[in-house]
């Protein structure tokens, strides 16, 4: 478990795929840069679990549909 990471930037790796699910269980969370990929899909709801989340980069993604509420 990795439950005490504060920062996960992991932009500009030419990532694909689906953001996972599991990035909710990253509570310690405070940034989350994800930006400059080729991500896919929806952002994950989990997101929104991230309570002391204060950094959020998702641009330039080929990500699809609405921000989640919860994320909101």
């Amino acid at each position: 478990r990795t439950t005490t990471l504060a920062h996960l930037w992991v932009y500009a790796n030419e990532l694909t795929g689906p953001i996972p699910t599991e990035v909710g269980r990253l509570t310690a969370l405070t940034g989350l840069q994800l930006h400059e990929n080729e991500l896919t899909g929806r952002i994950p709801t989990e997101i929104g679990h991230l309570s002391i989340l204060t950094e959020l980069y998702l641009e330039h993604n080929n990500l699809t549909g609405p921000i989640p509420t919860e994320v909101g």
